[in-house]
């Protein structure tokens, strides 16, 4: 909501927003029409946004794909700004008919009084975030589709693949040996083409993301969410850009509900019934998370002990649901408190911050090598103080004592 502008409401504006064009009318108070019905082309919103709307106005939008844009250009420019939520504001107008003319003044009078459910409007590091994820997703379904194609080739064929993962550059001569038609062969080098480039875009994606790691304000959250189990790089980033600031949820339960993972409650004198889980949330939140609690049973005696004991009682879809919501719930803990996580790990997690590490490399690190970086982030976390190593696969690889780290770094 844009409150930057104090004034007295004199118009309530309501925008029925579509991809070519918007429906703008407005009512005031009374419920009386101050602004008449109007279709604006999207192209020239802007110009009838600045000469048509004032600082004595409030205006709600729908929340559609091209909302954002809309909200910028009009938020500086009222007292007001709003962005519903349109499966609320379905539920609270619901109507046998649905026209722009009926959305446009159920949205104004619903404005007039004071009842749009709103959405959060991100901020733009939010919303840059959420697309570079989105991106990322969409490269993963393409890669997935094209692996599945190939697989199909070799189902097709009865081919014999060689050992190991069958997309690796090595097995390319492999792929390409095959005694296959014109057709399918120029088909199969497509693929193998399309892998190659969507491999690289990806790489690239991940490299962003890991700069985005050291960038305010991600740079001050990212490490309480890597020490949980499950939580690496894309599960810590997507849920930062799903949750985008964690002081708008007062409580571990609001953000429980903002991702879904709630159960369904029916309340009815003396009913009492809870179902599954009520799905309206951010359903990457919701996917994420529920990879992570796989990881954090298989990884981590406390997760594992209870999904143990939920698996007594409940399905295993529905164990791992509760996993999910039991790690969503430390995440708000870790991130409003900005503390560790009391079951961590703190051998696992100066491994994670290693890798970490690494795949920053040198420049990213403000100036650190590997083992101060470690130091410095379990510092950070006030854990691993008799830390000095860290093992993994025979290998011994050193961490910098707290000394060196402080006389670098005397903020740490």
């Amino acid at each position: 909501m844009s409150t930057s502008n104090q004034q007295v409401i004199e118009r309530y504006i309501a925008i029925d927003a579509h991809k070519h064009y918007v429906v703008v009318g407005g009512l005031n108070a009374q419920l009386e029409i101050v602004l008449p019905l109007r279709r604006v082309d999207i192209n020239r919103f802007s110009e009838w946004a600045q000469k048509h709307l004032r600082l004595t106005d409030a205006v709600v939008i729908e929340a559609t794909v091209n909302t954002w844009t809309l909200y910028d250009i009009i938020a500086p420019l009222v007292s007001r700004a709003v962005v519903a939520n349109a499966y609320q504001v379905k539920l609270i107008a619901a109507a046998r008919v649905k026209t722009d003319k009926h959305d446009v003044w159920s949205l104004a009078r619903l404005l007039v009084a004071d009842l749009i459910p709103e959405v959060w409007v991100p901020p733009i590091h939010v919303r840059e975030l959420r697309a570079l994820i989105s991106h990322r997703r969409r490269l993963i379904q393409i890669r997935t589709r094209t692996r599945n194609r190939l697989h199909s080739l070799t189902h097709r064929h009865n081919l014999m693949p060689p050992k190991g993962s069958l997309f690796a550059p090595k097995h390319r001569d492999w792929w390409l040996s095959q005694d296959l038609s014109p057709t399918e062969s120029l088909r199969l080098r497509h693929d193998l083409e399309t892998l190659d480039h969507v491999d690289g875009q990806l790489e690239t994606v991940d490299d962003e993301l890991n700069r985005l790691t050291t960038v305010e304000p991600w740079s001050g959250f990212y490490p309480y969410l890597v020490q949980l189990p499950g939580f690496g790089l894309v599960v810590s980033m997507t849920v930062l850009s799903a949750i985008g600031d964690i002081t708008r949820f007062p409580t571990a339960k609001h953000l429980v509900g903002y991702a879904g993972l709630g159960a369904s409650v029916h309340d009815s004198g003396k009913t009492h019934r809870t179902g599954r889980i009520t799905k309206q949330g951010r359903r990457e939140l919701r996917w994420v998370l529920v990879q992570a609690a796989w990881v954090a049973v298989n990884t981590h005696p406390h997760w594992k002990e209870q999904y143990e004991r939920l698996r007594r009682r409940k399905p295993t879809n529905k164990a791992i649901v509760a996993i999910a919501r039991k790690l969503l719930v430390v995440v708000w803990h870790v991130l409003t408190e900005c503390v560790a996580d009391r079951r961590a790990d703190e051998d696992m997690v100066a491994f994670k911050l290693m890798l970490w590490s690494w795949k920053l490399g040198k420049e990213r690190r403000g100036g650190l090598t590997t083992p101060q970086f470690v130091r410095a982030g379990l510092m950070r976390l006030e854990m691993g103080e008799e830390l000095t190593h860290v093992v993994r696969g025979g290998t011994e690889r050193p961490i910098a004592p707290v000394e060196e780290v402080l006389a670098l770094k005397a903020e740490s």
